[in-house]
């Protein structure tokens, strides 16, 4: 299996994909890792290091897409681009997945415009894990399609539902329609709509409210992008709040240094579920491909994860079980 690794994209490349891509081939023997980007800038980063030249590549793609490029200029001005090359290997059966930490608007365009979408796909989604009381699950729309019709919500939970039971190891996962009460004629017409339309779903759990996402009341959780990336974010910042009350909490009630310590410890390793290192990425459901993308700022280990969750994508066949299940 080769999975291409955007090695020009993120916060800090090509230090970071490099070194998570060495580290992904030493998790799975049967991986080959191809990087794109200048190859220039990679060849020097893969001088630091020790790996097994058998197992990596290296596709020059000599332009960079920045992070706060415009996604549809960038991916129609840029053709040499890690991002527009990469997803091209794939199209060309060069690679079986490509992932990136870059720009998520470019990655998600070109994504479309390459890959295309699978058949009977309406519109693509970005499906991100969330933490729960039970594990991670996923949240569906994170941010690609700000406004929706029913029918996507429909279609939205029939891929979340393969993504979260072959990937996330969810068995008979439960989906939920975010909502502002539980009650089916609640929220706005386009929510009625799509409640009804779930309902012929045999795992539809009806209508969630905020409060129920920790404890799970549902496994896949539909939203449409607005909704979705306002939550996401929200629940990036929780962690580090947390932390800083606790850490003030403790500084006025004189608690030792020594104690300090270990609570912090203790939280840390509580709220390990939040760390989004632990998946690394998150992918575009819908496309006629393996396209994930990851943090900015992702650190080895998460594109170690991302690189490993594209591989375990593969093989788990969710592309074609999408298909299957949209067929029917």
């Amino acid at each position: 299996m080769i999975i291409a690794v955007d090695a020009a994209g993120g916060d800090f490349y090509p230090e970071n994909p490099v070194t998570g891509a060495i580290e992904a081939l030493r998790e799975k023997s049967d991986l080959t890792v191809l990087l794109v980007g200048p190859e220039a800038i990679i060849r020097k980063e893969l001088d630091r290091h020790s790996y097994d030249r058998d197992r990596i590549g290296v596709l020059d793609c000599p332009e960079v897409i920045g992070m706060e490029e415009s996604p549809s200029s960038a991916v129609k001005s840029k053709q040499r681009s890690s991002i527009v090359m990469g997803l091209a290997a794939q199209k060309e059966g060069r690679c079986d997945a490509f992932v990136s930490s870059g720009n998520t608007g470019a990655l998600l365009a070109a994504s479309v415009f390459i890959l295309g979408k699978l058949p009977h796909v309406q519109r693509p989604t970005i499906a991100t894990t969330f933490p729960t009381l039970k594990g991670t699950r996923l949240l569906i729309d994170a941010g690609a399609n700000l406004e929706l019709k029913p029918e996507h919500y429909y279609q939205f939970a029939r891929m979340g539902t393969i993504y979260c039971r072959e990937v996330l190891g969810v068995d008979d996962p439960g989906v939920g329609l975010l909502n502002v009460g539980e009650e089916p004629e609640k929220g706005t017409d386009v929510l009625k709509e799509a409640y009804i339309l779930l309902r012929e779903l045999s795992n539809f759990r009806g209508n969630i409210e905020g409060r129920d996402i920790f404890p799970c009341k549902a496994d896949v959780f539909l939203c449409d992008g607005f909704v979705g990336n306002v939550l996401l974010k929200f629940g990036e910042s929780i962690p580090s709040a947390v932390e800083m009350l606790l850490t003030s909490t403790m500084s006025g009630m004189k608690i030792t240094p020594d104690v300090q310590s270990e609570v912090a410890r203790i939280f840390q390793k509580s709220l390990d579920s939040f760390n989004y290192e632990n998946v690394g990425g998150v992918p575009f459901l819908g496309v006629n491909g393996v396209s994930m993308v990851g943090h900015g700022g992702s650190t080895p280990a998460a594109i170690r994860n991302m690189i490993l969750n594209a591989a375990h994508c593969v093989e788990a066949s969710v592309n074609s079980k999408i298909v299957d299940t949209l067929d029917e």
